[in-house]
């Protein structure tokens, strides 16, 4: 199963859709292309479904959906895969900041499992040797020859061999693509929290849509209460019980200290620095599991619609 053959597939999907995706196509010189789904382009959901699809390698199947925050009509993004530990780690978790130059993006998508440097590839494999490399970022300036020059190189390809997609935080594509992380920001919390991550089978996540924000800041602080404060996970998974009450009430993101603020608050506390806000915030508010061999479910934490409407600035009539 090449995680990068099957980004490559999805991706040609959305190019030849480009126009109904409100999507564009950029030949880098030098080699490589560029799918630029928000920067100088609209964009939009559909074209942020396929964005988030290929995240995952196009092993989910990710969906909008009705929902509503205090209320108000909301969509919701709803993801189900058969292959977490694969979509979610080792294709969609964005654990590669590009930084050269003036352009600076994280990187996420199936690129990650070619380049194989972060230190959870250790522990979960899905390293591979690909012929081309796929990879999202988010950001909002367009890669440059040399951005695309260093992934090749990092990932053991020529540079007529990368994809890259992009779309800002604060853009339709984006916010659909960084929402639809409610079951991988689960299983990276579990990953922290040294659960053996084999007996997850399945994952089933949901997570309310915001509206798109007045600049990538403020978006960061309504994408990160999307999950946070409104992500509801189940994940099946097998083995004993007892190892799941326990950990089940570290893993809701109200372990934290930092929790039942919205995020843009809590970041401004730390000066804007990912590193000085508690790890321990970074997961769903609420997440179940249902024991296959067992058939008990155990499920921990809670929503919090009051901080999604305060942070999504939601008003009823």
């Amino acid at each position: 199963m090449n995680l990068n053959a099957r980004a490559a597939r999805r991706t040609d999907f959305l190019i030849a859709h480009a126009l109904e995706r409100r999507v564009r196509v950029v030949d880098v010189p030098g080699g490589g292309r560029v799918v630029d789904c928000g920067v100088e382009t609209p964009g939009g959901l559909l074209a942020g479904l396929d964005l988030a699809r290929i995240c995952m390698a196009d092993l989910a199947e990710i969906t909008l959906a009705p929902g509503e925050v205090e209320g108000i009509a909301c969509p919701t993004i709803q993801v189900a895969t058969d292959h977490p530990v694969a979509s979610c780690l080792a294709s969609q978790y964005a654990g590669w900041q590009i930084a050269l130059s003036k352009f600076f993006a994280m990187g996420s998508g199936p690129m990650r499992a070619a380049w194989g440097h972060e230190d959870l590839f250790s522990t979960i494999g899905f390293r591979e040797d690909a012929d081309a490399v796929v990879g999202v970022l988010e950001g909002r300036s367009l890669p440059t020859a040399e951005v695309i020059a260093h992934v090749a190189q990092s990932c053991r390809v020529a540079p007529s061999a990368v994809t890259l997609l992009i779309a800002p935080t604060a853009s339709l594509a984006g916010g659909v693509q960084v929402v639809a992380r409610s079951v991988e920001t689960c299983l990276h919390k579990l990953h922290e929290l040294k659960f053996d991550l084999s007996r997850i089978v399945s994952g089933f996540g949901t997570a309310p849509l915001p509206p798109v924000a007045s600049d990538d800041l403020k978006a960061i602080g309504r994408t990160n209460d999307a999950i946070l404060y409104g992500a509801r996970v189940v994940l099946d998974v097998t083995g004993d019980d007892d190892s799941l009450r326990a950990l089940g009430p570290k893993v809701p993101s109200s372990s934290s200290r930092d929790h039942g603020e919205p995020f843009a608050d809590i970041f401004a506390r730390y000066n804007h620095d990912f590193y000085a806000v508690d790890p321990h915030l970074f997961s769903p508010a609420e997440v179940a599991f249902r024991n296959l061999q067992t058939g008990h479910s155990f499920a921990f934490g809670r929503l919090e619609p009051a901080v999604l409407a305060r942070s999504f600035g939601t008003e009823g009539a």
